[in-house]
């Protein structure tokens, strides 16, 4: 038994011309997901095209741009999508669940394992849950911004091992495929850093009705294997190519997990946790983190940036800004901006209290990938 999370977006859902949607393959991806929910595998969808069948149900030509009108769409749209859902898993006798979410509902450590109790409950109970983000009520500081992003935050959640991006093209390719005959396919991504140049080429909103693009599925495919989890790009218009993945064929591309996955609560870190400012480091600081193991201490801090609290996420960055890792700090931005490049038996006489001898534990520290 494996835990499979499926993402398919509005570009394989729709019909690229008028947004109604392809019931042929809404159609195919339900009786792909219920055979191998039949195998004995553990499923979840995540699906896209609430704000498109709301356009399309509302008579709107365009994608909303104004918040509070998309939510609208949205709130109209996903009724109808969980509708037309419910209808086709019923007919094969599979039991569904709606899971909406939002950004601060995986930031919260609390919520976020609830999330995940949820989750597991609902497998044992041979239910496909059903998850889109609850865009009815997201604002834009806590959204998570496409629905590739949300599918690798919730396969780090159920601890997935197979993460599958189903888009309108059959893999990645060295260039856009549909402008550049000539683009050649990449069938492995052994590490992520390999398509650093490739990322800016595959840029783009994706369909008129969608948000994604092939950069947006490279970052999921990012954060899905930095966690341990086997990640794949595939055409979303054949989804019987899931079945075919399983069983060893080469379709579509795969993105090799990291051998060295981080650890669950690490996950959360850097993952489900926004962060609310940054730390810039000098460099033996940095050294000390990245080659080291070692926790941060106030001395190697060069500068504060942003508001925060204590237990917040932050960035940690080198002199020139870029980002090393991400952590917890036990000090607000007030704090550290009192006693950065100071040594910590130091800090009681600047603070006037005894704080933490360290402002982010390795344990709560995790290394950008």
């Amino acid at each position: 038994m494996q835990t499979l999370v499926v993402k398919i977006g509005t570009s394989s859902l729709t019909n690229p011309e008028t947004g109604h949607l392809a019931l042929a393959t809404v159609a195919a991806l339900v009786e792909v997901l219920c055979q191998l929910r039949h195998q004995g595998h553990q499923v979840v969808l995540v699906s896209s095209g609430a704000v498109g069948i709301g356009c399309t149900r509302l008579g709107l030509e365009q994608r909303p741009r104004h918040m509070a009108l998309k939510q609208a769409v949205a709130a109209v749209g996903q009724g109808r999508l969980m509708r037309i859902y419910d209808d086709f898993f019923t007919s094969l006798q599979q039991p569904i669940a709606q899971v909406l979410l939002t950004r601060s509902d995986l930031s919260d450590r609390s919520r976020y394992i609830n999330a995940s109790n949820t989750f597991q409950e609902l497998f044992k109970l041979g239910v496909i849950p059903i998850v889109n983000e609850n865009d009815t009520v997201s604002v834009d500081e806590l959204k998570f911004g496409d629905n590739d992003t949300l599918s690798a935050l919730v396969a780090s959640l159920v601890d997935a091992d197979w993460l599958f991006l189903l888009t309108d093209v059959d893999g990645l390719y060295s260039a856009d495929p549909r402008t550049q005959p000539d683009a050649q396919p990449i069938a492995v991504v052994e590490r992520i850093d390999q398509l650093e140049d490739l990322q800016v080429q595959a840029g783009g909103q994706g369909s008129r009705w969608g948000t994604g693009g092939m950069a947006t599925k490279i970052g999921a495919a990012a954060i899905a294997t930095n966690v341990g989890i086997r990640t794949v790009i595939t055409q979303g218009k054949t989804p019987a190519n899931l079945a075919k993945i399983l069983g060893g064929a080469d379709v579509g591309t795969r993105f090799e997990p990291h051998p060295q996955p981080i650890t669950a609560r690490k996950r959360w870190i850097a993952h489900a946790l926004t962060p609310a400012g940054r730390l810039l480091l000098d460099a033996g600081a940095i050294q000390a983190i990245t080659e080291a193991g070692k926790s941060l201490l106030a001395a190697g801090i060069l500068a504060v940036e942003g508001d925060f609290h204590s237990q917040e996420a932050v960035q940690i960055c080198d002199r020139s800004g870029q980002e090393v890792a991400r952590g917890l700090v036990n000090y607000s931005s007030a704090e550290l901006q009192q006693i950065q490049g100071c040594r910590s038996e130091e800090i009681p006489g600047i603070l006037g209290y005894a704080g933490a001898e360290t402002v982010i534990h390795r344990d709560n520290l995790v290394l950008s990938s």
